[in-house]
């Protein structure tokens, strides 16, 4: 299928196709909206930027504006599924750009924001939802949304939602879906878990897989610059501020990092907005509208904008922090080079980041070019081979002028002396609880030695006045301790504190 005018597709949608210049479709498209127009399940298989979203969107368009009913309060005929919010905008917008000639409403239901306005849109009755598994799963609770009436069912970017952990939530949305439904199911990869859905899930499905072998954009220039952590940010600087027409989005690893970079890029006088989770649903659409209404130039997030976050005329992908996982260095550097235009992806590669550089190469089967002009030597990371400035492979100690031995002699010495550190530390420690153990012992000591005197003393006085109320006529009677033998030696008395013998002299003068 070679036209979108060979599509069997009503009026209505075919004068909006025409009006966004549409011609050809995707490979997505052409294969899964036939069998969709059918009311066939789909298992489609693609990556991001690919089309997916006409895809699906087309089919439930033309499905709903042949039947051309109004709709019920709290009960939508389709449901589309996005992983975050950004995406289920970007949905909503496409619905409403393919649907502008169709009486029919959609809602959007997501977090981050008031569920105010969208209780009120389901309220009044939407054709069609488009909703993060959370949020909807909060309104299905409260009882303002009801999928008994549900006739299509999509779940896109089914491999991101289970990243992020959303399986749980969408096995309870599943649980309420009606048995007579219409399935389509969009992924970029397919992991145990999401061919496990989708045994439950589609009945019969037509697969549709259009994912090809290599995992990179051809028109996509590509290239790695080896730069120090604390140098990132004055290259970043050099290399934007050198570019004309500049439409960038810079990755960052962290939040954290994002907002950093952002200030930098300001205080430089290069305009930028961060977006990462940590942003409210408000902050992070203005950002996202700033930079696509060419407002900033330079847009900073973590991975949150990695996919379905369809800006055109991106010039520039940045990645600040290569990805942990190389499936996001794919659909980081999709936002570039979509739609056929050509694009620029250059990753920064630090001390340490070689083994995640080297899982991005296997997965897109070809090695990153090195930009030889602007990389610096950095130190070895191990007795592994690694690449050098000249992209070539080295051994791990040529760029640091170290041979192996000489890097094993050092490492165990710098072992050793955190051994000694800790054992150092340690015996530190140990003396410190023992000397306060002696002192609470001889605090305790003298406080028992103190009770013992006090309480010897006032025995002596009780019996010093028995034996002066046993005296008689001046005549002495011995009793008990009042008397001694005479001719026997007088034991020395004990030394007692000050205050003891104070109470003794007063007892004698008394």
């Amino acid at each position: 299928m070679k036209t979108f005018t060979e599509l069997n597709l009503i009026e209505p949608l075919q004068r909006a196709i025409a009006g966004e210049n549409y011609k050809t479709p995707t490979p997505i498209q052409s294969q899964t909206i036939p069998v969709a127009l059918k009311r066939r399940d789909v298992l489609g298989c693609a990556q991001t930027g690919t089309g997916k979203t006409a895809a699906f969107a087309l089919p439930i368009l033309n499905r709903l504006g042949l039947q051309n009913r109004s709709a019920k309060a709290k009960r939508p005929f389709a449901l589309v599924l996005a992983p975050t919010r950004e995406l289920a905008v970007q949905i909503g917008a496409s619905f409403a750009t393919y649907g502008k000639h169709l009486k029919l409403r959609h809602a959007l239901v997501y977090g981050g924001v008031s569920q105010t306005s969208q209780v009120r849109s389901l309220q009044r009755g939407a054709h069609i939802v488009i909703a993060t598994p959370g949020r909807l799963l909060d309104l299905m609770n409260q009882g303002f949304i009801q999928l008994d009436k549900l006739e299509v069912f999509v779940l896109d970017e089914a491999d991101r939602m289970l990243d992020m952990g959303f399986m749980p939530d969408i096995k309870r949305i599943i649980r309420e879906l009606p048995a007579k439904r219409q399935s389509l199911f969009f992924s970029a990869t397919m992991a145990p878990a999401i061919v496990e859905i989708t045994d439950t899930l589609l009945v019969d499905p037509v697969k549709v897989d259009v994912t090809p072998k290599t995992r990179s954009v051809k028109k996509i220039k590509q290239q790695v610059i080896f730069v120090s952590r604390k140098g990132k940010s004055d290259l970043l600087q050099k290399i934007l501020s050198s570019r004309d027409n500049l439409r960038a989005i810079v990755f960052t690893k962290t939040k954290r990092s994002a907002n950093f970079v952002a200030e930098r890029l300001n205080k430089a006088g290069l305009k930028a907005a961060a977006i990462h989770g940590n942003k409210s649903q408000n902050a992070r659409q203005r950002a996202l509208d700033a930079f696509r209404n060419q407002f900033v130039k330079i847009l900073v997030a973590t991975d949150v904008a990695a996919r379905g976050i369809d800006i055109e005329g991106v010039t520039h992908v940045v990645n600040f922090d290569l990805p942990m996982e190389p499936e996001a260095y794919v659909h980081r550097i999709g936002r570039t080079g979509r739609a056929g235009a050509k694009g620029i992806a250059i990753s920064f590669c630090s001390s340490g980041d070689q083994g995640d550089l080297k899982s991005i190469e296997k997965l897109i089967d070809h090695e990153i070019p090195v930009n030889q002009e602007l990389s610096v030597n950095l130190p070895s990371s191990g007795p592994k081979s690694t690449r050098g400035r000249t992209g070539r492979k080295s051994s791990g100690g040529a760029r640091s002028g170290t041979s192996q031995g000489e890097r094993s002699r050092k490492g165990a010495g710098s072992r050793r002396a955190r051994d000694e550190s800790a054992g150092n530390e340690k015996g530190k420690r140990t003396t410190k609880r023992r000397r306060r153990r002696v002192r609470t012992e001889k605090a305790s000591a003298v406080k028992s030695a103190r009770t013992g005197e006090s309480s010897r003393m006032g025995a002596g006085e009780s019996s010093s006045r028995e034996s002066g109320k046993g005296t008689a006529g001046g005549k002495r009677v011995a009793s008990g301790t009042g008397a001694t033998k005479s001719g026997a030696k007088r034991r020395r008395p004990q030394r007692k504190g000050k205050n003891a013998r104070k109470r003794a002299n007063a007892s004698r003068g008394e």
